[in-house]
């Protein structure tokens, strides 16, 4: 999948993903070079930057020219091409395809493996690409178009459900009154159940909005049963990755809580804000809720491994090593520079805060967190690097998605692609969760298992709130040391409250190694 629209037309099954290419032609010094000799790959660099429709000027946020030169669709293909067979960690798995033969967006599609993990799922669900100025705007600022509401997928059969999960804090839904738990039935007029391709057309449309100032009318069922007409108007909307925070006073000290939704470039401000408040109040534990986190930079996830754990803990042990392909078994395919382990980074590295500050801590021996499916990627590295220097994890929810994966994205011709290049090990040298984090409770196929509780997300209370199932469950937890309800069952209560799919692009996925620009 491309777009978030065509994303939700994929788990709905009524229309096809319409892919598209550069088109057009133009000769370039490559020509001698464009005839496909299958098993026989050049340098990626002979075709880097020759396109079909080259950009001109520079990106309006890195501020870097870009490097466009007058080429063709066949040479987009052919750099795509050697580029995957160069760094792509299943390299060997990939099919060797006719670059003459496809536009480019299909073209990448494929080049991929069709191999599976141990659960029957695909071993690269990650393989993806998006506009690059619209990469850039989402990950360095945070900004994107939409309403400020992440949706949430229940049931992609008749009779759907589409849930509100999250509201951006000031964002177009939350001044309309958009809450969680609220129930999409229909949206311009399209009913939640329809079956024509007009009518998923148009929930499409209003549910992804592509433009500014987009409008577009939704009809919601509250929580309490009562229906709503809200109208919504796109906007440039700046994610929150760091709300609900709180300290919770118990009998046996304070207790840290909040939720942390992206490693984006700001995250790096609020994460050390929210660190300092409950490095201030003594917290004698913490609950990290990663339900809606997908992942993003990966340097991110190790200030907050860190701020957790503190410097007696991670002085001088690996935060993760990166694994590539057994082409690069000492280097670093994409840099060139000798491959070396990532620190736990205990200061400001400069995404949002000024580089070089100490970062706060927390020192603690365990933390709860809080996860879902779609708890992905940087998020389970939090997971992953903290368990491979003996912090004890105690996970509260369902199973994460799986992935050990990460990639830089690399621009070409304004589009990035994201291909998987590496594999990240903790300090014990383990990365073999593909299938994912799963609760002892749970057990689920393939997925390494941690100690603590499966309890299903609840749509019905706020995220914070200290009756909302997965919170909740994560203090008397902490408190008993048990689960509080039977292996199998969900502590939810009635009303909606099961496993769903977050509706946002495949980018909200990421482990993606990068520094500030």
């Amino acid at each position: 999948m491309t777009d978030k629209k065509g994303f939700l037309v994929g788990l709905v099954g009524l229309a096809a993903v319409g892919l598209s290419g550069c088109g057009g032609g133009g000769g370039s010094s490559t020509d001698d070079q464009l005839n496909w000799e299958p098993g026989v790959y050049n340098d990626p660099d002979v075709f880097k930057s020759f396109c079909a429709n080259p950009r001109t000027g520079a990106s309006a946020v890195t501020g870097i020219a870009f490097d466009d030169r007058a080429g063709s669709t066949l040479e987009e293909n052919h750099w795509l091409r050697a580029w995957i067979n160069d760094s792509y960690f299943w390299y060997d798995e990939v099919p060797d395809l006719n670059p003459a033969n496809y536009e480019t967006q299909a073209y990448f599609d494929l080049l991929k493996t069709s191999e599976l993990t141990a659960s029957g799922k695909e071993k690269d669900e990650f393989h993806f690409s998006i506009d690059t100025a619209q990469w850039e705007a989402q990950s360095q600022t945070g900004v994107s178009v939409g309403y400020g509401v992440d949706f949430v997928l229940l049931s992609n059969t008749v009779p759907r459900e589409v849930v509100v999960a999250l509201v951006e804090p000031d964002s177009p839904a939350d001044m309309a009154g958009v809450m969680r738990g609220d129930r999409v039935l229909s949206v311009d007029g399209a009913g939640i159940n329809t079956t024509s391709q007009s009518g998923v057309d148009t929930l499409n449309a209003g549910l992804f909005p592509a433009d500014l100032g987009e409008r577009h009318s939704f009809e919601l069922q509250q929580t309490n049963g009562v229906t709503k007409t809200v109208v919504l108007d796109a906007g440039s909307v700046a994610s929150t990755a760091v709300q609900s925070a709180q300290i919770i006073d118990t009998d046996s000290g304070p207790v840290g809580y909040f939720v942390f939704t992206t490693h984006n470039a700001p995250s790096e401000r609020q994460l050390v804000d929210v660190f300092a408040q409950l490095e201030a109040a003594e917290v004698t534990d913490l609950i990290l809720d990663l339900r809606y986190n997908g992942g993003g930079f990966l340097a991110i996830a190790s200030q907050v491994a860190y701020m957790i754990a503190g410097p007696a803990a991670t002085d001088n042990l690996i935060f993760e090593s990166l694994v590539f392909n057994d082409k690069y078994p000492n280097t670093n395919p994409v840099t060139g520079a000798v491959n070396s382990p990532l620190p736990f980074f205990d200061s400001s590295l400069g995404f949002s805060v000024s580089q070089g500050q100490p970062l706060p801590h927390l020192d603690l021996p365990r933390v709860f967190v809080i996860t879902t499916n779609n708890t992905c990627s940087a998020s389970e590295s939090i997971i992953n690097s903290l368990t491979g220097i003996g912090i004890e994890v105690v996970q509260i929810g369902g199973v994460t998605c799986g992935k050990p994966f990460g990639f830089y994205g690399t621009d070409n011709c304004g589009t990035t692609y994201f291909s998987v290049q590496f594999q990240s090990v903790n300090a014990l040298g383990f990365g073999d969760y593909a299938d994912g984090f799963t609760s002892v409770q749970e057990n689920a196929l393939g997925a390494v298992t941690l100690p603590g509780c499966l309890v299903d997300d609840d749509y019905n209370h706020p995220l914070g709130d200290l009756d909302e199932a997965m919170l909740n469950e994560a203090l008397s937890y902490r408190q008993v040391g048990v689960c509080s309800v039977a292996s199998g069952q969900t502590k939810t209560g009635t009303g909606v409250s099961r496993k769903g799919e977050l509706l946002q692009g495949p980018w909200a996925r990421n482990r993606i190694l990068d520094m500030p620009q």
